[in-house]
């Protein structure tokens, strides 16, 4: 499938750099194959049904950004995302590094006063293995004394990572420490919405995915089929699979909270849609014909054109459906992006 079929153009000014406050007040595109409807992400208690079932991925967002300084030579400056859950030894971590080209096998890359790290390998993509000097307590120290929160490239590139980021690009879910990038859909959660969700009957359940520094790159070939998904971990629990399990038999529905729990949840559920406790890597890549087993409503941010996240929104909805969607969005001047404004998507039956 061409990837340009999944381009739209988005003008600049939409990419929200900062979150709303309070974050329940980011605006709610509701996508149903009758129509569109402007909502906010307050309203959500009564857009859902009592006995619906919302799974939030309840992963913790590490400071894994690292900046460091390259010793071979003319100390070019290298950039790191680690992938705590891709831990290969006590001190030795797969890590996410750019630029990859920079760097060698048996190169030291200095972070920080004692820290620092050994290239051992060089992946494909832009994947690299590192051996620290430091291990266990010391290591978990020196990322929070150096690391900083790992902001997606399109707020980055515009304004410096702030105090602010530290509650703002975490949810109030997190529990979990993994990620190297946010949920992002479940930034707009509050205690007080989830408490008036409750109140109206719908329930919760969380699962854990990592999310991964791929979630940031594009897409670069010019056809889905040669791109390649990194990997991802994710874990889901007896209790909440029985909790989903549940929901879908008394036949209600299951609404996935961003993208991360949709894939996770996917890749779980059996022929039948069902689950049981399951962790392990996912791969899993979305497009337009995939046959969804278990997730009958995504709430979702809006994404990047051409990117694996506008196919899966394009997969649950119908392409046509999603583009005449996020034609609405920008017209209407809805916020895009991590920090961005909401959607309630309704899957369109294949």
């Amino acid at each position: 499938m061409r990837v340009n079929l999944f381009d739209f153009e988005l003008p600049e000014q939409l990419i929200a750099l900062r979150p709303a406050v309070p974050r329940d007040a980011a605006r709610c595109l509701i996508v149903h194959e009758d129509g569109l409807q402007d909502r906010g992400m307050s309203d959500l208690p009564t857009l859902l049904g009592p006995g619906d079932l919302l799974v939030f991925n309840d992963t913790r967002v590490i400071p894994a950004a690292l900046k460091g300084t390259r010793t071979r030579r003319d100390g070019q400056k290298v950039f790191l995302h680690l992938n705590l859950h891709q831990r290969l030894a006590d001190n030795v971590w797969r890590a996410f590094i750019r630029p990859l080209r920079r760097v060698q096998p048996g190169d030291e890359v200095i972070f920080g006063e004692d820290f620092s790290a050994t290239v051992l390998h060089l992946e494909p993509g832009e994947d690299a293995t590192l051996q620290f000097n430091v291990s266990g307590t010391q290591f978990e120290e020196a990322i929070l004394r150096f690391g900083a929160m790992p902001l997606p490239p399109y707020i980055g590139a515009k304004r410096p990572v702030d105090a602010q980021d530290m509650l703002d690009y975490q949810t109030v879910f997190a529990r979990v420490k993994g990620s190297v990038a946010a949920p992002t859909a479940s930034l707009h959660f509050t205690e007080n919405l989830v408490k008036d969700l409750k109140s109206n009957g719908i329930n919760h359940c969380f699962i854990t995915l990592h999310v991964g520094a791929g979630t940031f790159l594009p897409v670069k070939s010019e056809d889905t089929e040669r791109h390649k998904m990194h990997a991802e971990w994710g874990c889901i629990s007896e209790e909440s699979a029985q909790r989903i399990n549940a929901a879908r038999e008394a036949g209600h529905r299951v609404v996935a909270v961003g993208t991360t729990a949709l894939r996770l949840l996917e890749s779980a559920a059996d022929e039948d849609g069902m689950l049981s406790a399951w962790s392990g890597d996912t791969r899993l890549f979305i497009l337009p014909g995939y046959r969804f087993r278990i997730v009958d409503a995504l709430i979702t941010n809006f994404h990047l054109p051409k990117s694996t996240l506008f196919m899966l929104v394009s997969a649950f909805c119908g392409r046509e459906t999603m583009h005449r969607a996020y034609q609405h969005a920008i017209e209407a001047r809805y916020r895009f992006f991590s920090y961005g404004d909401g959607s309630l998507l309704f899957r369109t039956e294949a």
